[in-house]
């Protein structure tokens, strides 16, 4: 419609009664006071990503500097270079917090703290000859910056700490877990390190579930991607657990199935497009695995590769089905 059309329109509605002077006004400065909103909205977002990337260069240039000069740096300053850094990072956020305006740039240095965080107190560790590659060393620090953060996230509720804390909180878990596999008199297997990596995304799923409950669109967005890790690396974890002839598992390759429709069915109970993508995605996997491992010697290949075309093609369907009536409403 034409600006001019639609001018005429309003003309028509104010001469009938339908339209008052005040509610023109009322649209009119509604309307701008959105386009101002969204703007700014617009700039403190890219403000924002900004702020982040400089974090990730300071991090980089401390890395670098230390690397570099790492035989001709003494102990003290390596340590107060990549931990006194870390430090004094958080400080300086606790103190950009203390203002409204400044709070994004509190965030930025609580996230550069975050990122040298662990490899300062790696640094402090290995200078004191603690033994750095050794998993319950890893456990006892990764227990501190996690302690650290949670607490952190605790008192200031900070979106950032929330991120570090399930980062720290995963290399504790890997590390504290991969000990005590140390530990034990059994044989170890290679699915061991493949169970621990299903556990941790079973509960990036169930994080992602809870934060997906929240008002505040960061969380939301948070809840995103905890789905999308955790699928993603759910249905790896499995897919790999279900081995191959002749060393395949049994109960992984027949459930493997059910996990995927369980995935499938979540996607249109939880409206998730990221749960439906991956279901799809393993489902077409698993199809390639199954035809390849069982079937393309006594059915050869090239029809394997036919069966195999057509079930995307019936998946692809399923797909777009579920996402036009359950998703994308």
């Amino acid at each position: 419609m034409e600006k001019y059309e639609i001018l005429e329109g309003i003309k028509s509605l104010v001469k009938d009664g339908v339209l008052t002077k005040k509610e023109l006004m009322d649209t009119y400065s509604q309307a701008a006071e959105d386009k101002t909103s969204s703007l700014a909205n617009s700039q403190s977002r890219l403000s924002a990503i900004l702020y982040f990337v400089g974090g990730i260069i300071v991090f980089l240039g401390i890395t670098i500097l230390v690397g570099q000069n790492w035989t001709y740096l003494n102990n003290t300053t390596k340590i107060v270079v990549t931990l006194g850094s870390a430090i004094a990072a958080y400080i300086m956020g606790l103190l950009f917090s203390r203002y409204q305006s400044l709070n994004v740039v509190s965030q930025a240095f609580y996230f550069i703290s975050g990122l040298i965080a662990p490899l300062g107190i790696t640094i402090a560790f290995d200078i004191a000859g603690l033994g750095v590659h050794k998993l319950i060393i890893q456990s006892f620090m990764a227990s501190i910056v996690f302690a650290v953060f949670i607490t952190s996230y605790l008192l200031f509720r900070k979106e950032v700490f929330l991120i570090f804390s399930i980062i720290f909180g995963s290399w504790l878990y890997f590390a504290f877990t991969g000990h005590l596999i140390e530990l034990s008199s059994t044989v170890h297997q290679w699915r061991t390190p493949v169970y621990q990596v299903l556990f941790a995304n079973v509960s990036y799923l169930i994080l992602g579930y809870y934060y997906s409950k929240e008002e505040k669109a960061t969380l939301i967005t948070l809840s995103h991607w905890l789905y999308g890790v955790g699928i993603f690396g759910f249905l790896t974890a499995a897919i790999i657990l279900g081995g191959w002839k002749p060393e395949q598992s049994v109960f992984w390759e027949l459930s493997y199935p059910l996990w995927i429709f369980a995935t499938l069915f979540l996607s249109t109970l939880l409206k998730r497009k990221t749960l439906l993508l991956a279901g799809v995605l393993y489902l077409i996997g698993y199809i390639f695995k199954i035809t390849s491992e069982y079937f393309a010697q006594d059915l050869g290949w090239p029809v394997s590769l036919v069966l195999v075309g057509l079930a995307i093609i019936g998946i692809s369907y399923l797909a777009l089905y579920l996402n036009r009536k359950y998703i994308s409403k």
